[in-house]
């Protein structure tokens, strides 16, 4: 597999490798002891599932007391995955980088512990699979506004469907210390 590391500290955008045919093809998605070799030490604990119709945004997600790691990847689709470094004390605080990912590219991001995450919906529906570092904690979860003006991200979609929790977002300058997950290296 490819690993390729992105610009924000610990981001890795991973291509894993296909063996393929006439009939389709076979990818490791996981295996332990290969991606700590590539820096993705983290001990996944969950797995989730979205389902989602073109025009939809998720995010963008993080959770301070029990931030989450996540290994992400579109099994069905096309998406446009964010993500936003948060983490007080990051050398790359307050920016993003977006990267496609698609069941035909087959491309994997790993987002570290503290970041914010979100993607949209670019094709019909998309099929979002991804691992977690912790388990969902709703009293620490936070969303930090979408379009957030002061990190200008250049989202494909002017007007995307949200949810009633990520329409309430809230921008970067709002969120105090105490909600913001600390950096570490």
């Amino acid at each position: 597999m490819k690993v390729k590391e992105l610009s924000l500290p610990g981001l890795l955008l991973v291509e894993p490798k296909r063996f393929g045919d006439h009939r389709g093809y076979f990818v490791e998605s996981w295996n332990k002891v290969r991606y700590e070799k590539v820096g993705i030490s983290s001990a996944f604990v969950q797995d989730n599932l979205s389902f989602s119709k073109k025009g939809v945004l998720r995010g963008l997600h993080f959770q301070q007391k029990q931030p989450q790691g996540k290994l992400v990847t579109v099994l069905q689709g096309e998406v446009f995955d964010v993500a936003v470094d948060i983490r007080l004390g990051s050398p790359a605080f307050g920016q993003w980088e977006a990267v496609s990912l698609s069941g035909e590219n087959g491309h994997q991001l790993y987002v570290p512990e503290g970041m914010a995450h979100g993607f949209c919906i670019v094709s019909d529906e998309a099929l979002f699979a991804y691992k977690c570092t912790d388990f969902y904690h709703p009293e620490s979860e936070h969303t930090l506004l979408w379009n957030d003006p002061d990190i200008g991200i250049a989202w494909p979609l002017a007007s995307p469907a949200l949810s009633e929790k990520d329409a309430k977002g809230l921008p970067l300058r709002a969120l105090t210390p105490s909600m913001l997950p600390a950096y570490s290296k």
